[in-house]
This record gives structure tokens, sequence and C-alpha cells, in this order.
């Protein structure tokens, strides 16, 4: 390992403990100066939608689906999708997908080299740079919408006075395993994932993860983690993540809590990025079933 790389994983060792609230960030970066807008937003005309996908294509289908069938009606929205041409299950479902054609729906997709793609920060601050929508929605791939998500949604951002936001309440299956149906073949709809008994309520009290919707001009000029080198470096598998924490840290805010109706995700065992031939992701699965199970009391 390099002295170079010897920095950044102490860079981002040290930013774990700044982001858990040790020192606020602007005293050494280029901040928001408040989470909260002297002057309320309008009514929204753009969305942006941010996914990565790394042998997820059973799960991105439903996403792609899903917004397909409820595409709104007064809202464009841009759907950007990073992805590997190494996956080629993902390659193909986005190549069927861009042939399709919406008045509402722009299609995005891009790919990055496999070590780009398996940092999340680097696609993500890419495209809250380049973003021309006035709302910018960081999620994952299995996360899906529904019938009223979006005017919902245009709802809850017309008039916010926060720079962040993000869905209270969302639905999300259980945990299902590799060997359940819904995640093989193409007969179910993504409505058909929501109308499962294992479905139920989850309650987010912070922008984290898939359900991180962030302001457009504050993206463009800010980015997502930019300032921080480590969080731009490529990575050699799709390690835990921690740049989540460190976004809110640097936005100086966990979010606010909206109101955004039929919004689900698909929960699973398997994960697509792990390196199947180690022992970690038995362990990692093991670790998620036992957590779901208590959580389920």
């Amino acid at each position: 390992m390099s002295v170079r790389q010897h920095w950044f994983k102490l860079q981002e060792f040290l930013l774990r403990f700044a982001a858990s609230g040790l020192f606020p960030a602007r005293w050494i970066y280029n901040v928001p100066a408040k989470p909260a807008l002297e002057q309320p937003t309008g009514r929204p005309d753009t969305i942006e939608i941010v996914s990565h996908c790394w042998n997820y294509s059973h799960l991105l289908r439903y996403q792609l689906q899903s917004l397909i069938d409820n595409a709104p009606s007064d809202l464009q929205i841009t759907h950007t999708v990073f992805y590997s041409d190494q996956d080629k299950e993902t390659v193909a479902l986005l190549r069927s997908v861009e042939s399709g054609s919406s008045e509402t729906i722009e299609w995005n997709f891009i790919a990055l080299p496999t070590e780009d793609l398996l940092r999340r920060a680097i696609g993500r601050n890419m495209a809250a740079k380049n973003t021309r929508a006035d709302w910018i929605w960081f999620t994952d791939c299995d996360l899906i919408f529904g019938a009223e998500t979006f005017s919902s949604l245009k709802e809850a951002l017309t008039g916010q006075d926060s720079i962040l936001v993000f869905p209270g309440t969302v639905s999300r299956t259980s945990l299902l395993s590799q060997e359940d149906e819904m995640l093989h073949g193409d007969k179910f709809s993504a409505e058909d994932c929501l109308n499962r008994d294992c479905v139920k309520q989850h309650t987010f009290e912070k922008a984290t993860g898939p359900v991180q919707i962030v302001r457009g001009d504050i993206a463009r000029e800010y980015g997502y983690c930019e300032q921080l080198d480590c969080y731009q470096q490529p990575k050699e598998r799709w390690v835990k993540t921690y740049e989540d924490r460190t976004f809110r840290w640097l936005l100086g805010t966990h979010g606010q809590a909206v109101e955004v109706d039929d919004v689900g995700i698909i929960r699973h065992v398997e994960k697509g990025r792990y390196n199947k031939s180690s022992s970690l992701p038995k362990l990692r699965k093991a670790n998620r079933r036992l957590k779901d199970k208590l959580l389920a009391r």
C-alpha cells in the first residue's frame, strides 16, 4: 500500500469521528451556511433520481418498471443509473429500457469503470455536479415507486425550506432469500412486491442510504463529498460506506422528514456486491437475518 493510500485510509477513519459531531464541518470545509433556506422553494418541475447497480439487475428491473408504470404527467424525471460494462445482465436490461420512450422520463445510463462504480460517492458526486434538476434523489436500485409517489413528492417539496429531505415512512419487505421467486424471472410487477404479506412500514429518522433528496443548487455547488479525497477514490470491492453520514455532516443536517406516498424497498439477504468466494458474506447474511428477526418482534 502506497503512502497516498495510507493517507486516504487514515482520512476516512478520522472522518468517521468528525462526522459523529466532534466538530462542525464548516471549521475546515466549504459547506452551506445554513441547513435551511431563507426563501422556501417553489413548485419543482424537475427531479433527478440516481441509482448504482452492480449485479442487482433483478432488483433494478423493478425500479425501472415502477418508474415507467407510474411516470408523472406534470414532473420531468431524469433517471441516472451508474453501471459497469462487466455486469452483462444489467447492460442488457438497460439497453432494453432505453429503447422505449416517455414524455416525462429521460434515461441517463452511465457506464463507469467497475472500481469507480464500487465507490458510490464518485458517481453521486458526478451526478450532483452535473444535475439540471430542481432536486436530486440519491437512492439504491432496490427502491421502487408507486402510483402516488411523485404527486406526493412534488407537494412535499413545494415551499420546502430544508436543503435535505427524505421520505419519513416507506414500505419494506422482510429479508428475501436468494431462492425467493420474487427475485427471479419477470412474471411479477413492482406492485406485486408491495402487496406481499411480508411488507411492513418502516420509519427513517435521517436521510440515509436510498432516501437522500437534496436541493439541486446545493448539489451543484457542493457535490457529494467532493472535497473529501478519500471518498473519491476507486475501490476494488464494495465495502461498507460511511459517505451518507459524512454527507449529512457537511450539509449540517440530518434532513427533514417529508410525506412521500407509495415508496417501497425490496430487502434481500444475498448481496451481489460481495465476493462469493469469501466466508465474510455468510457471516453478513447471518447477521442480517438475526437483526431482521429481532426487529420484527
